[in-house]
């Protein structure tokens, strides 16, 4: 081969690379410039409350105002006519490894557990990736927050709310170090024919007393911590209950049958300690215990199967209305990462089952806020809490409806592209294809 060849062989490759790089990027959105004026929409505040025909004002990333008629126009704003159409909270994502892993099979990718049992100083929020290509998929059905949460161990660490258009886990941060999780020690499964059995009970029941103990221990020993003067020599998993002791930091206790529920708030009583249950697959049996001792309640997704053969088929569908009902804070959650595109689709599926519409949407905007203790900067459309909405041409809780025209976080008017849709364009123009 030729020199000449040669060259224009690597002039190909470093310009086929270029696009091949370049055609997944989207670029965070600039600070919010000029006021926006969103008119003519149904508005779904987040707290139960619709208003048909509204106006939804704002500028400097906050919303200046929020009801039904005209409103005054800022200077310079850009005015959205949205007639027909809906707007709504972004949606929070709860409980998840979002951006703490990309592909679950490629180790180098994978961030979200520490060796050891107890992680308890372990922040999640500084193993976030900004750059991964999922996110940008769940801002396109208005999933706009997330809480980033670490796993595996007894206490895995603490997780914290982040927003979804920054260059960096600095930029994303919500809300730091917000709460630290806890799998509650629980029976554990075997491998056997579909799923296996509980294996050797004796050894499984003196585990559990064990693991317990050790958290009985250690929590005992944090709050010593917390109590003892400012010379008291630097522990970093004892320190970091500190806060939780203060009231300024919430605890996760990650349980799903009700005898675990039970034991957890029975245990967390003691210390003072008022826990958020997650999992919660069978809250609905506790609800008075949870009730009485106002513990919320973040469930798994709805589109599952029970947790035994001998309850109704629809109960997931049915357990936030169950828990709603009795007067309990619930919020959902989905886990892992990629699927929490889904997460408005389960609530429409808890809408189906017989909670309230609006109730339904609570259930992943205010409620959720109300939970991880960001109620007073988003969550729903109300004056002076940050500008994170988004405009759908429809009902944004069905699959059909659900169907994003502009979406703002804190204000700023980001980009909804993704990979996905990216993708389909590429294939679209390959094979001719049109839009009927």
């Amino acid at each position: 081969m030729n020199t000449k060849k040669i060259y224009a062989l690597l002039i190909a490759m470093s310009v086929s690379t270029v696009f091949v790089c370049a055609q997944p990027t989207v670029y965070p959105a600039d600070p919010q410039s000029k006021a926006f004026v969103i008119q003519g929409a149904t508005i779904h505040k987040g707290n139960g409350e619709v208003i048909e025909q509204g106006t939804l004002v704002f500028d400097n990333g906050k919303i200046s105002y929020v009801g039904s008629g005209s409103a005054n126009v800022p200077a310079g704003a850009e005015i959205i006519q949205a007639n027909g159409k809906h707007v709504y909270p972004g949606f929070i994502a709860t409980n998840t490894n979002l951006g703490l892993v990309e592909v679950s099979s490629v180790r180098a990718t994978v961030d979200f557990a520490e060796v050891g049992d107890n992680n308890a100083h372990v922040r999640s929020l500084i193993a976030y990736n900004t750059d991964s290509k999922v996110i940008n998929t769940l801002r396109s059905n208005g999933v706009l927050l997330a809480q980033v949460t670490p796993e595996g161990g007894l206490i895995p660490g603490q997780s914290s709310v982040v927003q979804l258009d920054a260059w960096n886990w600095e930029d994303a941060a919500y809300k730091v170090d917000e709460g630290i999780h806890i799998n509650w020690p629980t029976v554990r499964f075997g491998r056997g024919f579909f799923g296996g059995g509980q294996q050797n009970p004796a050894a499984q029941k003196e585990r559990i007393q064990k693991e317990i103990d050790l958290l009985n221990d250690f929590l005992y020993e944090a709050k010593g911590y917390a109590e003892a003067d400012k010379d008291e020599a630097f522990n970093a998993r004892l320190g970091a209950f500190k806060k939780v002791f203060s009231g300024e930091r919430k605890v996760y206790v990650h349980a799903n049958k009700a005898n675990d529920i039970i034991a957890a708030v029975s245990f967390f009583k003691r210390l003072g300690i008022k826990p958020v249950i997650v999992g919660g697959g069978e809250a609905h049996l506790v609800v008075d215990l949870l009730k009485d001792n106002a513990i919320p309640v973040i469930i798994n997704q709805s589109h599952a199967l029970p947790s035994s053969t001998d309850e109704d088929v629809y109960l997931p569908y049915k357990q936030a209305k169950l828990l709603d009902d009795a007067g309990i804070l619930v919020a959902y959650n989905i886990e892992g990462f990629w699927q929490q595109r889904n997460l408005p689709f389960m609530a429409g599926t808890a809408a189906a089952y017989g909670l309230d519409r609006e109730k339904a949407l609570a259930l992943i905007t205010g409620n959720t806020a109300k939970i991880l203790g960001i109620s007073d900067k988003t969550g729903t459309l109300e004056v002076g809490k940050d500008a994170n909405l988004f405009i759908s041409d429809g009902d944004a809780l069905d699959m059909l409806g659900n169907a994003l025209d502009r979406a703002f976080i804190q204000g700023r008017d980001i980009d909804l592209t993704d990979l996905h849709k990216q993708l389909f364009e590429r294939y679209k123009h390959k094979y001719h294809l049109t839009a009927e």
